[in-house]
This record gives structure tokens, sequence and C-alpha cells, in this order.
């Protein structure tokens, strides 16, 4: 499985012993995701539905690309990539 690097923003960093930039693997988002999940129990709440698609709020970038222009959730993954999890921010 390739290993890539997922950078979070401060507000997940308290479901991560406060880490901003985690070693994960996996072939697809989905498999990141997985494994994130599979270390730090609950995660994924923050990040996905109950159904399993990512919330609307949250934009994750694979390499400088947002998931959602590239193939969602199975996006493929390469080694060493670098992963940016950015949650919306609405203002008025």
């Amino acid at each position: 499985m390739p290993t890539a690097q997922v950078i979070l923003p401060p507000i997940l960093r308290e479901k991560t012993n406060q880490q901003s930039c985690l070693n994960v693997e996996g072939a697809t988002i989905r498999d990141i995701i997985a494994d994130l999940e599979q270390q730090f129990p609950g995660l994924r709440f923050h990040l996905c539905y109950e159904t399993g698609e990512l919330r609307s709020y949250v934009n994750i970038f694979i390499d400088q690309a947002n998931i959602r222009y590239l193939g969602g959730l199975d996006t493929p993954v390469t080694a060493g990539a670098r992963i940016l999890v950015i949650p919306s921010v609405a203002g008025g």
C-alpha cells in the first residue's frame, strides 16, 4: 500500500493527540480515511457522513487538486502523496 502524508487543520488535531501531520496507508482516499479511523477512532465522523460520503463542508486536496473534481473518495493515492484536509469556512 502507498504511504501518504495527511495534514489536518487545527480543529481536527484534538482527535489526533495534537498531531498535525500523519503518515497513512491506502490506495485511495477512501482507504486513507479508513486508516485514519483505525489509528484515531471517531475521526471519520468529522470527515464523512454516516453514509460514507464526504461531508459537504470538508475539502480534501491531494497534491493541490481537490478530490471532488477527481475521483472523489475513490481518487487514487500514490506513494509520497500529500493530502490536505481543509474545512470550508463560512462567514458574513
